[in-house]
C-alpha cells in the first residue's frame, strides 16, 4: 500500500488539538444528546453514533466492519453507526461534538489533556501495545537493542518526534548520542541506506520494507521501554456521563466484531475488509481509500497477523478485549511522562464501563477459537 505525508497525522494530538476546539466543547452538549435507554434484546433504539477512525478503512478496522456484517450495531439498538474514515486523532472533534466516539492512543488524547486540560477519556484500548518500532535491515545496522542506537542515523517523523524521545529516555539514552534525520513516512529512506534506521509502524511500513524483498529488525517500543495503548475507544468526560448505557451497548457489539476476526478465517477477513475499503474508495475521490488505489491482500493479510498480536495479550485472554490492566495504565502514564506527557492514570482512563460489561456478560471473554 502506499504511504503518504499524512499517514499517520492520527498519531498525534497536540498538532491537531487548538484553543478553538477546547471552547467548542461547550457546543458539545447540544451535539452530544442525553441519555437513552440502553438497548436490551434490540427493543429500544439508540439512534445514531458517529465513530471517527484513526486511519483509512483498513484491517485496522477489522472488527468494526464485521459488527456491520453481522448486525452487531443493529442488535445493541442502533439505527446508525457512522464510522468515519481517517487519518484523524478524533481529538478535535470529540471536543466540537462532531463525533461521539474516536478510535485513537493514547499518545493523542495524553497530550491533549497535559497540554489543553482537554476533556476526554480512554474507555477501553484494541491495541493493548504500542504499534511503534525503530525498523532497521538486518543485513546492515541491524537495530536489535536501544544501545545499538547508540551512534545511528534514525529517520523520525517530525510528528513522532516526542515518542521517539520518549524511547531514548527510557533507555538512558543522551539525545546527542543519536543523529535524528527529519523523514516522511515513506520507508524509502532506509532502504535506500540514508539511514540506519526507521521509526515505522509495525503493521504498516515494516511490513512494506519486508515484502519489498528485505530483511528486517524491529525494535518495537512496546517491549523496550515505551508500552502504552493503542486504538482506544476515546469520549469526552461529558459524554461518558451522559450516555454510559449506550456506550456500553456500543462496546458489547465491538467486542463481538473484533471476537469474529479471531476466529473467523484470515482469507474471509481480508475479503471483508476489501468490501469496506473499496466501498469507501467509491465513496469520495479525495478520501485516501482513492489515492491508494486497490489494497495488497497479502500486506493486509500480514497486517491484520500482526495487529492481533497486539491486541489479544494474557492479561485479554483473562480478562477481555478492551480491557486495561491497572499496570498498563500504569505503564502508559509513565511512557506518556517519558514523552513530556504528565497525566495521571485518573486523568486519562475510566474503564468503569469495560469492567461491567464482562461482569455481566461473562460469555464475552472467550474470544480465541
Amino acid at each position: 500500500m502506499p504511504t503518504s505525508r499524512s499517514m499517520r497525522t492520527r498519531s498525534r494530538a497536540a498538532a491537531l488539538l487548538s484553543t478553538a476546539a477546547v471552547a467548542a466543547l461547550a457546543l458539545s452538549a447540544c451535539a452530544s444528546g442525553g441519555s437513552q435507554p440502553a438497548a436490551e434484546g434490540g427493543e429500544a433504539s439508540l439512534g445514531e453514533i458517529s465513530v471517527q477512525y484513526s486511519w483509512i478503512k483498513n484491517e485496522e478496522f477489522a472488527g468494526e466492519f464485521y459488527a456491520y456484517e453481522n448486525g452487531y450495531y443493529d442488535e445493541a439498538g442502533f439505527d446508525e453507526v457512522i464510522g468515519v474514515s481517517g487519518p484523524d486523532t478524533g481529538v478535535a472533534k470529540l471536543l466540537s461534538g462532531t463525533v461521539q466516539v474516536a478510535l485513537s492512543d493514547a499518545a493523542s488524547i495524553g497530550a491533549a489533556i497535559a497540554e489543553e486540560e482537554a476533556p476526554l477519556k480512554i474507555i477501553g484500548a484494541t491495541f493493548q501495545k504500542n504499534p511503534f518500532t525503530i525498523l532497521s535491515l538486518a543485513g546492515a545496522a541491524n537495530i536489535a537493542t536501544p544501545e545499538d542506537l547508540i551512534g545511528k542515523k534514525i529517520g523520525v517523523q517530525d510528528s513522532n518526534a516526542s515518542v521517539f524521545a520518549a524511547l531514548l529516555n527510557a533507555n538512558g539514552i543522551d539525545p546527542s548520542q543519536v543523529e535524528v534525520v527529519p523523514v516522511d513516512f515513506d520507508p524509502t529512506p532506509l532502504m535506500d541506506g540514508q539511514v540506519d534506521g526507521f521509526m515505522a509502524y509495525l503493521t504498516n511500513e515494516a511490513l512494506t520494507v519486508e515484502l519489498a524483498g528485505y530483511e528486517t529488525t524491529n525494535l518495537a517500543y512496546a517491549e523496550n521501554g515505551v508500552p502504552y495503548v493503542a486504538e482506544t475507544f476515546s469520549v469526552t468526560d461529558q459524554y461518558l456521563a451522559e450516555n454510559k448505557d449506550l456506550l456500553k451497548a456500543f462496546l458489547i457489539a465491538e467486542i463481538k466484531g473484533w471476537t469474529d476476526v479471531f476466529q473467523e478465517s484470515t482469507d474471509d477477513t481480508v475479503t471483508l475488509i476489501q468490501k469496506y475499503y473499496n466501498a469507501e474508495a467509491e465513496a469520495s475521490e479525495e478520501g485516501l481509500e482513492a489515492v491508494f488505489g486497490a489494497l495488497d491482500p497479502v500486506k493486509t493479510a500480514k497486517g491484520l497477523e500482526a495487529e492481533k498480536l497486539l491486541i489479544s495479550t494474557e492479561e485479554t485472554e483473562a480478562n477481555g478485549l478492551f480491557t486495561i490492566s491497572d499496570s498498563l495504565k500504569e505503564e502508559t502514564v509513565a511512557s506518556l511522562a517519558g514523552a513530556g506527557w504528565e497525566v495521571s492514570v485518573d486523568d486519562l482512563f475510566d474503564t468503569t464501563i469495560i469492567d461491567e460489561i464482562y461482569e455481566e456478560h461473562p460469555e464475552l471473554l472467550d474470544y480465541l477459537p
